[in-house]
């Protein structure tokens, strides 16, 4: 129904307008009693073999939702009777900034992608973080983190430590997002000696935590080959619990639609169809680099099913949705679930 009926309506408005009316009507629709119930039967899957255990934490299956769709958390409740094994919430920056100018949001659907130039923007952990405590559902919870744009990168470090501090205590895990294409110079961070200092950082805070909790890195798919050999000596000197592959693309290879169209929409991380393939090499490279031991997620251009099979194989401990989300609807968690149990 979400394919053939409420996408071709939702289609016909802009993108942010019609993401902020979604998260409106499920609110609404989620309020009303036993509907999420019915969500939970129609999208859920429940099986001893889906689930998955990785740096302490169990997940109810391995299929999850990016970071990016539920920035503020504000629907943790709703999301999670969709299928999902775990939802990421984010980027949280520790002051609430409204983001790029807009329109910062592009459909491109002849390619099934999304180009997005949102800036991080979010109303302030805090705020995150008292929707969090009021919370119903038990599904597990990533913390997403980043800077406030106007913030100078030798300053970062403070702002990621504010975001996890005012984080720990209602998260299971996080993650240090460095490579938004979005937020000026933000990629920087990717480079050795910045990065490994900020994860240093907060490793040292973590330990000193009673119950230190899982700290991910989320990078980009444009790195060249040396500069995620660097990621995976730093994931090992800092001893990362986990790689998040990848974020969005600058690149604008492989699009069927019109150059001046592209062009026209500006700057902006694609996601979606057109990122599959890179993403995929990625999670593969890191996976013959690091082993078989520390877990990857794998995110970008997870359509079908089978996209989520692929990432599996190439090494991919758990996966997790954005785009193929909002083109192909809850089904597709669903869909995916159901395949990991076809093809144990």
């Amino acid at each position: 129904m979400y394919k053939s009926l409420i996408r071709p309506i939702l289609f016909q408005f802009d993108p942010e307008k019609v993401h902020h009316f979604t998260f409106s009507a499920l609110k609404f629709f989620g309020s009303l009693p036993g509907v999420k119930s019915i969500w939970k039967g129609i999208y859920g899957v429940k099986s001893r073999s889906l689930k998955r255990e990785f740096f302490g934490i169990t997940f109810d299956n391995p299929v999850g939702l990016a970071a990016g769709f539920d920035k503020d958390a504000k629907l943790i409740d709703e999301l999670s009777c969709m299928g999902f094994g775990f939802i990421e919430i984010g980027t949280l920056t520790p002051e609430g900034q409204p983001g790029n100018e807009k329109p910062r949001l592009f459909r491109l659907p002849q390619d099934k992608g999304i180009i997005n130039r949102m800036g991080f923007n979010n109303e302030g952990v805090i705020n995150a973080v008292e929707r969090l405590k009021r919370r119903k559902s038990k599904v597990i919870v990533g913390g997403n983190i980043g800077k406030n744009k106007v913030t100078p990168n030798e300053e970062a470090g403070r702002d990621y430590a504010m975001a996890f501090e005012s984080l720990f205590p209602v998260v299971d895990y996080f993650v240090v997002n460095v490579s938004s294409p979005n937020t000026p110079n933000l990629r920087a961070l990717q480079d050795k000696e910045p990065l490994k200092a900020l994860l240093l950082s907060l490793k040292q805070r973590n330990e000193t935590k009673k119950q230190p909790k899982p700290i991910l890195l989320k990078i980009a798919p444009d790195l060249t080959e040396e500069q995620l050999i660097d990621i995976v000596e730093i994931t090992k000197e800092v001893k990362l619990d986990g790689l998040i592959a990848t974020n969005t693309t600058i690149s604008r290879e492989g699009l069927t639609v019109s150059k001046s169209e592209v062009e026209a929409i500006g700057a902006g991380g694609l996601s979606g169809a057109p990122v599959k393939d890179k993403s995929t090499a990625v999670i593969k490279f890191l996976r013959t680099q690091l082993g078989p031991d520390l877990p990857i997620i794998g995110v970008g251009g997870i359509m079908t099913a089978e996209d989520a099979i692929e990432k599996f194989e190439a090494g991919a401990s758990l996966v997790q949705l954005y785009t193929g989300f909002i083109y192909e609807g809850p089904q597709l968690v669903k869909q995916i679930n159901k395949k990991l149990l076809e093809v144990k």
